[in-house]
C-alpha cells in the first residue's frame, strides 16, 4: 500500500468508526514527515469521541495505526485529532515547558515531569529553541520521564 492509498484508507476507516457513533463529517487526511494526519472537524459529539483524558482518541488513533499496519502501509504512524483537541492540548503543553524552562534557566536547577511519549516530543521540540538547556529521557515504558537540565559546558 502506497503512502497516497494509505492516506485515503485511514480516511475511510474513520469515517466508518465515527459513523458508528452516528458522526457524519468529513474528514481530512494528508501525510507529513512520514505521519498520516487525520482531523476531524468539531460536533456535538466531541466528549464522547475525545473521552476522559482523550482514552478514546487514543483507542481510536491504535485501532487505524493498527487497521494500516495489518493491510502492509508503508506509513502507518498516525496522527488522529478531534476538534483540534491534540493542538490545543499541544499549545498549551508548549506554553508550560517553556516556563518549566525558564524556571531551570532562573535557579540552576534541574526539572524532571513524567510525560507519555507524545508530550516529551513536544517538550525535546520547544527545548531545542534554547541553546543553554537540553533535554533528555530517563526511565522505561509507562515510568519514562523527561528531564530538562542546564547545558553542560
Amino acid at each position: 500500500m502506497t503512502n497516497d492509498e494509505a492516506v485515503e484508507f485511514a480516511k475511510k476507516y474513520v469515517t466508518d468508526m465515527l459513523s458508528f457513533f452516528g458522526v457524519n463529517v468529513d474528514v481530512e487526511a494528508s501525510i507529513n514527515e512520514e505521519v498520516i494526519e487525520v482531523s476531524v472537524p468539531s460536533t456535538d459529539s466531541n466528549s464522547l469521541l475525545i473521552g476522559r483524558g482523550a482514552e478514546t482518541l487514543r483507542s481510536m488513533q491504535l485501532l487505524l495505526m493498527t487497521a494500516l499496519r495489518n493491510k502492509g502501509a508503508e506509513t502507518y504512524r498516525v496522527n488522529l485529532d478531534i476538534a483540534d483537541y491534540k493542538k490545543q492540548r499541544a499549545e498549551k503543553l508548549a506554553k508550560q515547558a517553556r516556563e518549566w524552562i525558564e524556571e531551570v534557566r532562573r535557579t540552576g536547577d534541574s526539572k524532571v515531569i513524567s510525560l507519555n511519549a507524545a508530550d516529551r516530543r513536544i517538550v525535546h521540540k520547544v527545548a531545542a529553541e534554547y541553546s543553554d538547556v537540553e533535554t533528555f529521557s530517563e526511565g522505561e515504558g509507562r515510568d519514562r520521564k523527561i528531564i530538562i537540565a542546564q547545558q553542560s559546558s
